[in-house]
């Protein structure tokens, strides 16, 4: 076993607890694009990326391959997750990501792909089924670099960030060599400024009429992450060909949730199959879910509230099956839709509810409580406890309800009643 580790930041939520877990429990991404829909975006924007088809049946991958007409093609599964050309198909083909002069048996390499599951080291151990090949202009790689264009705190705003070693785990560049990653601070109403991108290309080792290249190549990247509410793009390798380009050749783009209403067509792009069905479900109501591998449901209100809840349950000696966070404004219909995904869970055995009002109305919850366990026939235990606004209202309508429903004073007299209805069982 390990431990897991969660940390929530706003609608961001990855869990931090020093709950033990046996499964490692991947953070969720709200919106994921696969490599093929983050390229694209980026060609729109001007960026110099390879040629590339998309594929759904062997096929369109064998006309594909025939349409770019290049010296050599790489065929790529698209998956979310990382590794795919050290991964394995359950067709017995070996790695997700293939290189071949010979456009012929593009489709037969398809063939083994479409349709079969992707195994790699970041995927779960049953791997991920591939429904799409990305077919592409294989481009040789004289020099790599790293470039990202990211939202700082300590900048107040984007700040560029570059490297001449990349190909590699940046993190690792900065820990060994950190005077060979540069940062640029962009102003927010200027941009980035011709001299910025110059400085930046020739410290990524770009000379000559490459510096020029890259340093437009930059801008152009800054253009797509303003014009896509962006809070990450991170282009590995930034390369130079031996021809003299300077392209793209992989990228991964991180975007502002809270644009999404003006971001439609972007977040419209968001590819669910890959993602945990009950955190998509929870998606659907505004409610944080992260799965867990104990038995006790924590229904709470805030990231805060939620880790603690983990690690108490864990100190008296239950394991947490999930936590699900309402965050504010909640209403009674997202209560009962979390009730509902709760319920659906085979391995919960008991539920409690910690709920520390503050924007939060107490009243609101607890009807939304004793309407769930009515129309749900709830059969498990259920603790619950209440603080804060309106509080007194909510205790009233839990106490005249008639349900079989467990009060707590405080957090730790809950999670030891959890803990203990579990035990009784």
């Amino acid at each position: 076993s390990h431990v897991f580790v969660c940390v929530c930041v706003c609608a961001r939520v990855r869990v931090l607890s020093t709950t033990t877990v046996s499964a490692p429990v991947s953070p969720r991404r709200w919106l994921n694009l696969q490599e093929f829909q983050s390229k694209k975006l980026m060609r729109e924007c001007g960026v110099s990326v390879q040629r590339f088809f998309v594929a759904d049946t062997p096929a369109e991958a064998l006309e594909a391959a025939k349409r770019l007409n290049a010296k050599e093609i790489v065929l790529k599964a698209q998956i979310l997750a990382g590794g795919r050309g050290k991964g394995l198909f359950d067709s017995g083909l070996k790695g997700g990501v293939h290189l071949t002069k010979d456009p012929a048996v593009v489709g037969d390499l398809a063939s083994k792909m479409l349709g079969f599951h992707l195994t790699t080291k970041q995927t779960p151990k049953e791997g991920v089924k591939v429904k799409t090949v990305m077919v592409a202009e294989a481009l040789d790689i004289s020099r790599e670099t790293y470039f990202a264009i990211l939202m700082d705190r300590s900048c107040n705003g984007p700040v560029m960030v570059g490297s001449p070693q990349g190909g590699m785990d940046i993190e690792e560049v900065a820990d060994r060599t950190p005077e060979l990653i540069f940062k640029e601070t962009i102003d927010i109403f200027e941009g980035v400024r011709d001299d910025q991108a110059q400085r930046m290309a020739a410290n990524l080792g770009f000379r000559g009429p490459l510096e020029k290249q890259a340093a437009e190549q930059m801008k152009k990247l800054y253009e797509l992450f303003v014009k896509v509410d962006a809070t990450q793009v991170e282009v590995n390798p930034l390369g130079e060909t031996p021809e003299g380009q300077v392209v793209c050749f992989d990228a991964k783009i991180n975007f502002d949730d809270n644009a999404e209403f003006r971001q439609k067509t972007v977040f419209a792009m968001d590819e669910t199959d890959e993602s945990d069905p009950m955190e998509t479900e929870a998606a659907k109501y505004d409610l944080k879910y992260i799965g867990l591998d104990g038995n006790i449901a924590c229904f709470v209100n805030g990231a805060g509230l939620a880790m603690a809840t983990c690690d108490i349950i864990d100190l008296h000696g239950g394991k947490p099956a999930n936590f699900l966070d309402l965050g504010g404004g909640v209403k009674e219909n997202q209560v009962y839709a979390a009730f509902k995904l709760l319920t659906g869970d085979p391995k919960v055995e008991a539920i409690l509810v910690n709920i520390f009002g503050g924007i939060v109305n107490c009243a609101i919850i607890a009807n939304g409580i004793t309407k769930a366990c009515r129309e749900l026939e709830l059969k498990v235990p259920l603790v619950v406890r209440l603080e804060g606004t309106n509080v007194k209202e909510a205790k009233r309508i839990l106490a005249e309800s008639g349900l079989s429903i467990t009060a707590a004073n405080d957090l730790d007299d809950a999670a030891q009643k959890a803990v203990a209805a579990i035990t009784k069982k």
